[in-house]
Parts: C-alpha cells; structure tokens; sequence
C-alpha cells in the first residue's frame, strides 16, 4: 500500500501544480491545436460566406428579374453567416471553462449555419451553384472540427480540466474553514457571557438567600406561615356562617336589622377576609357577636331561610360563639401574629430588604431571560457550525480523492 502523504492546505497548490504539469500541458497544446484548426476552418467558412455574398451582389447589379429575387435572399443570409462567424471571440488562455464556452459558441454557430443553409439554399438552387458546393465543403470541414473539439474538451481534456478545478476547491475549502473559525471564536464569546450570566445568576441567588436568612425576615416568615395556618382555623371555625352572612348581608338593609357602619364592614370582612376581620376585632369580639346576634334573631323570627341541616349547624355554631368561647383562644392567637406582623413589616430593616429583594428578584429574572435567549441562539448557532463541520469534511474528501484520481498518490491534507 502506497505510503499516506501529508499536506498543508497552503503548500497543495504549489504541489499539485508541479506534480501535473507532464498532464495538464500536453493536453493544453492539443487543445490549443485543435482550437487553431477550428479557427482555420471557420476562417475557410468566413470565405465561403463572403464569396456568396459578393456573387449575391454582382447579381443584384445586374438587374436581372430571373435571379434578382434569389440574389437578395443569398445576400441577406450569407451576410448573417459573415456576421456570427466574424463575431466569435476565441480566447488566448487555455482553461477547462474557456474551452467549454468557446466550444459551445462554435457549435451554436455552426449549427444556426446548417439550418439556415437547409432552409434556403432549395430556394436558391440552380443559381450559384459553384459557390454553393465550395460553402458547403466549408461548412462540413468546421462541422467535423467543432465535432472533434467538443469531443476533445468532454472526453480526453477531463483530467486537465480536473486538475484546473483544483484551485476553485482548495480556495471553497479555505473559505469554510475560514468560517468554521470564525464560528468557533464566535462560539467561545457566547460561552463566556453565559459563564458570566452564570455567575451573576449565581450571586444575585446568594444575595437573595442572604436577604431571606435574617432574624427580621426569617421572623416573618414565620409569621406568615402561623397567619396561613391561622386562616385555616378561622374558616373551619366559621364554615357553617358563610350563608347566613351572605343571606343577612341582604337583610342588613331593612330598618329591623340594619347594622352600624362599623358592623356593616365588619360583616364584609369575615366573608371576604376572615382573618384580618378576627385579628382586628377588640376583646370579646364585640362586631361580630353583634351580627350573629342579629342573624340569630332574623332565624328566629322565620327571615333568613336555610335548609334544615344548614340551619341546625349555623345555629349551633352562633350559640358556641356567642355563649361559650369557641374562638376565644384562636381571637387572640390571630391578634398576636396580626400585631407581630405589623411591627415587623413596619420595621425599616423589612422594609429595606423588602425593596433590596425586590430589585435582586428583577434582576435575576432579567438574567434568567438573557440566559434562555442566550441558550436559544446557541442551539440554533451550533446547528450551523455542524452542518460547516460536515461541509469541510465534505469538501477536504472530495479534494483528496480528486487529487488521487491525478496524480495516483495518497494524501492527507492537514487544515490545521
């Protein structure tokens, strides 16, 4: 096995071009040959074209009516073959590309000629007939060499064309590699912002658990949780007033059993706050024995309906409040922790790390935010770097088999 051949990407060029020179040259001067030999006979061509075209006129000098009208037609035609030949642009540097587009000009003009010739030769005829036979043999001599270029360019120029293309994919792999770089810097940047929203993300958490870790806030804390937990007491304590406070919100109306603002209030209180309702209510909860009072006296006297069982229970639970001390105990545990987390919050030190809190919270939510963006784009970037990974991949196999397939060696080239 043929030993593996080491290259840079900068130094292929170099190589490569002293290694198929014995090729690529040969071929080059016999496409030059063969291109020289179309030009002679397209110039030959040309010649016949303009012999045509001068019969034609010395014919329409005549005045002839039998071959004036066939003279201006081969005036007309043989003077547009003239023109495509004379416009032809034959270049002077040899490459694969020129070759393919000067051969296909040639064809193209070529063939427009013989179309042309088949269409109106016929309406020529008998006329001309020497000059005819001699475009027609130019005709075929450039037909069979445009044939044989095209032949020449397809089939035995392939490799000399292979090895010209060999620049193009070494400057295509240059470039991806070029932006793989790139992406690969840009990678790193991205890396270090999200190493530093991190970190910011990290220390703004500390803070914030700094904050939540002092006596004042932890006390409060506290309280809030003894509040949560009071709250559900007070409404297992009056489940079965909820109805006849709403019933008698209606019947508070009435001049019978109307209520005094303060009572009023106080009524709304327990059906949408019912703590806070408790906790500030004065020694024997004086508010609210004066509404059950009043609802019990409306079931009494038949005004605030209820279902039997419904009303058997709120009925109950009225003379435990009002006759025994069903919610003493828990009154005064709701007006402790109401007036503990008054002070507390009243305090400057809750205060100031309510507002430092605050402002920590945005903060961290403002870089939690920028840290999702950051790892969206990331995902989407990352997509594109691979698929340039595989392109250089791609691009780096593809060179090395073409230079395999020229120069019959076996080659690693190194990018790095």
């Amino acid at each position: 096995m043929a030993e593996m051949l080491k290259l840079k990407l900068n130094d292929l060029g170099a190589w490569l071009e002293q290694e198929t020179t014995s090729l690529v040259e040969p071929l080059r001067a016999d496409a030059r040959k063969l291109l020289k030999d179309t030009q002679d006979r397209l110039a030959d061509l040309l010649e016949a074209s303009e012999k045509l075209l001068d019969d034609a006129e010395k014919e329409i000098a005549k005045g002839s009516r039998k071959t004036y009208r066939r003279a201006k037609l081969l005036q007309k035609i043989s003077g547009n073959f003239a023109n495509l030949i004379n416009d032809l642009n034959i270049p002077d540097e040899i490459l694969g590309e020129s070759l393919h587009q000067v051969s296909e000009e040639i064809d193209k003009i070529v063939e427009t000629i013989s179309q042309e010739r088949m269409k109106y030769f016929r309406a020529i005829s008998p006329y001309f007939i020497m000059s005819r036979r001699r475009f027609d043999v130019a005709l075929k001599r450039a037909t069979d060499t445009s044939r044989n270029l095209q032949t020449f360019i397809s089939e035995e120029y392939a490799k000399a064309e292979s090895a010209e293309g060999v620049a193009s994919k070494i400057e295509e792999l240059r470039q991806s590699l070029t932006e793989l770089n790139e992406a690969e810097k840009a990678k790193e940047t991205r890396e270090q912002r999200r190493e530093l929203l991190e970190k910011k993300i990290a220390e703004n958490q500390q803070n914030i658990q700094a904050i939540q870790s002092k006596d004042e806030v932890v006390e409060l804390a506290q309280i809030n949780a003894r509040i949560k937990e009071l709250e559900e007491n007070i409404k297992h304590a009056l489940r079965h007033l909820q109805k006849p406070f709403l019933k008698f919100q209606t019947l508070a109306n009435s001049p019978s059993y109307s209520l005094s603002p303060d009572a009023t209030h106080k009524l709304d209180e327990y059906l949408r706050t019912p703590f806070k309702a408790l906790a500030t209510e004065k020694e024997g909860y004086p508010l609210l024995r004066n509404i059950l009072q009043k609802i019990k006296n409306a079931m009494e006297k038949g005004k605030l309906k209820l279902k039997k069982t419904r009303l058997r229970k709120a009925k109950d639970q009225i003379d435990n409040i009002l006759n025994k001390t069903a919610l003493e105990s828990l009154h005064q545990n709701c007006r402790q922790a109401f007036s503990k987390k008054s002070q507390l919050a009243a305090s400057g030190t809750i205060s100031e790390s309510r507002n430092k809190r605050t402002v920590l919270q945005k903060n961290l939510k403002d870089l939690q935010r920028k840290k999702t963006l950051l790892a969206t784009r990331d995902a989407a970037l990352e997509k594109k770097n691979q698929q340039i990974r595989a392109r250089v991949k791609e691009q780096k196999k593809e060179l090395e088999r073409v230079i395999v397939e020229l120069t019959s060696q076996n080659i690693q080239i190194i990018t790095d």
